[in-house]
């Protein structure tokens, strides 16, 4: 069971309904986890029904340079001597019942996972949860000028037979855990199923990334068969891109790198994924290569 940390709120009402999870952290390259996240709570109108309290969960003092321990602290705002915002972690989560979801937004834990992910049980036991989808991002070494490739990892073997057809690949990795990993692995012993859905992303552009929340979220919205209007974001995620390409024009160097980008993006889709049609086009007198 969970400590006092998780607060509800209220209890919407649900049939069967699904989480979907969005963390500050290792895997938001882009802002896309916490991104995507907000912007299908803000196109579905989700409310916010529970959360949990940040307090015994982060590190806000870290030995190291000024610009290590900055990244623990918490952020502040300061204007003309008059402290405006203080801002702690905030780990909160919102419903929507017309689409049977429940979406989070948090911050990844420093310390105590075990009592962290328990408090995320605890919700989904209290509503009937059966399963819990995560996305996320990690830079790469890809092109901008590409749709982000979706990486998958799922806590039961059965769970692979519904993803492979959306077109997601199957992760192969090894190194450093995060929250999400963990969750997963503790779901895998439990009756509830995870899927983590992690975007590669082009390592080269910083910060906010418009095109790759924008791919995500229409991803997502398919796989949960969300039906939300995504205009406005294909807009910006369009204007996005043609600041891009003017940025990249004005540098030769990083133009030329694109294009190599480009190539070994195509070639390994063509290659890899693409197989069966390229052994027809073979087939029928047509060079591929």
């Amino acid at each position: 069971m969970a400590s006092g940390k998780l607060t509800i709120h209220k209890k919407p009402s649900f049939r069967s309904p699904r989480l979907l999870m969005g963390f500050s952290g290792w895997m938001d390259g882009g802002e896309v986890s916490t991104g995507t996240v907000g912007c299908i709570a803000d196109k579905l109108g989700a409310e916010e029904f529970a959360e949990i309290n940040p307090r015994g969960f982060y590190i806000y003092s870290f030995p190291g340079s000024m610009e290590l321990t900055a990244m623990f602290r918490p952020h502040t705002k300061i204007r003309d001597g008059l402290i405006e915002t203080y801002e702690i972690p905030e780990n909160i989560f919102f419903y929507n019942e017309q689409n049977d979801l429940i979406l989070f937004t948090g911050k990844e834990p420093n310390l105590n996972w075990e009592e962290f992910s328990e408090c995320i049980f605890s919700l989904c036991d209290e509503f009937g949860v059966r399963t819990i989808y995560f996305i996320g991002s990690v830079a790469g070494v890809v092109p901008h000028t590409r749709e982000p490739r979706l990486f998958c990892s799922v806590s039961h073997i059965h769970l692979k037979e519904t993803f492979q057809h959306y077109g997601v690949k199957f992760a192969n990795y090894e190194g450093p855990g995060s929250i999400v990993t963990y969750l997963a692995a503790r779901c895998g012993k439990r009756d509830l199923g995870m899927v983590s859905l992690v975007a590669t992303i082009p390592a080269y552009v910083q910060g906010n990334n418009p095109k790759c929340i924008e791919a995500a979220t229409r991803r997502l919205a398919g796989m949960l068969e969300l039906d939300i209007e995504l205009g406005d974001l294909t807009s910006i995620s369009d204007e996005f891109e043609r600041k891009l390409r003017d940025v990249v024009q004005e540098q030769p160097e990083l133009a030329g790198n694109i294009r190599k980008l480009e190539e070994d993006y195509d070639n390994e889709i063509f290659n890899n994924e693409m197989g069966d049609l390229k052994r027809w086009l073979e087939q029928q007198g047509i060079r591929v290569d």
